[in-house]
């Protein structure tokens, strides 16, 4: 997949697997549903095409002028049992297909 320009990622190690995952999007409001959306992070396993979008419940509204969340500021634990999270709920990584998303709740699991 193409990697949309100035989007940091970053590598990690699941069950000693390599991983990529990026910030696919910040918590925000939601035009169609008039509701505030939790972030989302888009996986990838570092060999594989195929990605996965988690979902992350939307928490606290953050306040108004508030910084935007930092990638690098996410706990990798959370990014790690999202992963895991993820595969059990049966992402295959390593398999070609479209993109799934699966919702985990906001530790990741």
């Amino acid at each position: 997949m193409a990697k949309k320009q100035n989007v940091p990622e970053f590598e990690i190690q699941v069950d000693g697997e390599p991983y990529i995952w990026r910030l696919q999007r910040q918590p925000q409001w939601s035009s169609d549903a008039n509701e505030f959306r939790g972030m989302a992070l888009a996986l990838r396993h570092k060999e594989g095409q195929r990605e996965a979008i988690v979902e992350f419940p939307a928490g606290q509204q953050p306040k108004y002028g508030a910084p935007q969340l930092k990638p690098a500021l996410i706990d990798p634990e959370r990014v790690g049992r999202a992963i895991a999270s993820a595969i059990e709920a049966g992402w295959e990584p390593l398999s070609r297909g479209k993109t799934v998303t699966i919702v985990v709740d906001e530790t990741g699991a």
